[in-house]
């Protein structure tokens, strides 16, 4: 098959993060941070190279301002339920994914804050002068998409951090799209929260995340539990990252997404931010000729990743994922990719686009058949 769905998580895995999960499960699986013999010291020494790894992705200032999460998901909760109090306002945009606009609205809804949604531009970025426009005396945060995954073009954070900072706000920074693909370093672009997943461009397995807190910046635990640190103690620790890490971690998952970070350590990360976007811009030469056929990504050429979202005239996008999938086995994903904001922007909503997402792993000839495959599929239609 060729897999062009990265954006929903890559595949396949760089082969050290298969080998390093295996050797994990079979010589260090014991319970990290709990114990004090040598599996156990062992695992917790994983689970703090992932950390350490994190933060170097970062430029984080301490590893210790990394909390290990359980995805991109959880970590959004995290910040934004823990750090939002009643009568707060926030600064978002119409084309969030759920992740941000599910809690946003479920605060509302309940009557604890209120929240704006700036539109975007027509390339899919989100102007900072909107932003701006957008703050009010009551602003605590902007919480805001890196890049959207059904776009593709990436956002300018540090222009909203500096936005944010200028009325005493803070910047949570959704960067599902863009951790292990484009540089980010937080402390450069003045970034206060920023959560990822592990699985998505960072190579890790699912069930893998981190949630990077600028130190001076506390988040209100949403679970207690154990940490194998301060036990003695019957509330949850203040110390960050222990505070947000109540319960045994994932310690399978994060020795594999330390070796995921790793790999892009070695490669590294503007080889592969240069290898995604020229995929994606070939892709898009290759069907931007066809009148039936509307291209939604690639109007800022220098600011898109890999994901590329098409429509085709008359077509269904759920039917033309299943043709793809079953006449030409071509992984993508039709829908709305939980962003349906995105989507009322576009005019697609409710069907959605077809969206390809191009990995580090995908080649010249994956686009190729893509793009004859979606010419076929156009052809067939007009015949």
């Amino acid at each position: 098959m060729r897999y062009l769905d990265n954006a929903a998580t890559t595949w396949p895995k760089p082969e050290i993060v298969y080998r390093e999960m295996d050797e994990f499960a079979r010589t260090a699986a014991a319970n990290p941070g709990r114990s004090g013999h040598r599996m156990a010291v062992a695992a917790e020494h994983k689970v703090q190279e992932c950390r350490e790894r994190v933060a170097r992705l970062l430029n984080a200032e301490s590893p210790s301002r990394v909390a290990l999460t359980l995805n991109a998901t959880d970590g959004l909760n995290m910040a934004l339920k823990g750090l939002l109090n009643p009568g707060d306002h926030v600064v978002t945009s119409e084309i969030e994914h759920n992740s941000i606009n599910r809690p946003l609205s479920a605060m509302q809804k309940a009557g604890l804050i209120s929240f704006t949604k700036v539109r975007p531009q027509q390339d899919g970025t989100i102007a900072p002068a909107d932003v701006a426009a957008a703050m009010t005396k009551k602003t605590k945060l902007i919480a805001i998409t890196h890049c959207s995954n059904v776009l593709g073009v990436v956002c300018p954070a540090e222009e909203y951090a500096k936005i944010a900072h200028k009325q005493g706000a803070l910047l949570v920074l959704d960067a599902s799209q863009t951790a292990g693909v484009a540089p980010i370093d937080v402390r450069a672009m003045g970034v206060d929260v920023v959560a990822f997943p592990g699985h998505k461009a960072c190579f890790g397995p699912m069930g893998t995340g981190a949630l990077y807190v600028r130190e001076g910046v506390d988040i209100r635990p949403m679970r207690e539990g154990g940490t194998g640190y301060q036990v003695e103690s019957e509330f949850q620790p203040t110390e960050m990252p222990f505070r947000l890490e109540g319960g045994t971690p994932n310690a399978h998952g994060y020795a594999g997404l330390a070796a995921g970070l790793k790999f892009i350590e070695d490669t590294g990360i503007e080889k592969i931010r240069m290898h995604e976007r020229v995929l994606a811009m070939t892709f898009i030469e290759a069907i931007k000729r066809s009148k039936r056929i509307t291209i939604w990504s690639g109007r800022a050429p220098d600011r898109q990743l890999g994901p590329v979202s098409i429509t085709i005239r008359d077509a269904v996008p759920a039917e033309v994922g299943t043709m793809l999938d079953q006449r030409y086995d071509i992984a993508c994903r039709p829908g709305m990719h939980c962003a349906p904001g995105t989507h009322k922007f576009l005019g697609t909503f409710p069907q959605g686009t077809v969206r390809f997402s191009f990995g580090f792993f995908n080649t010249d000839d994956d686009v190729e058949a893509a793009a004859k495959a979606v010419h076929e599929i156009v052809s067939g239609m007009t015949a």
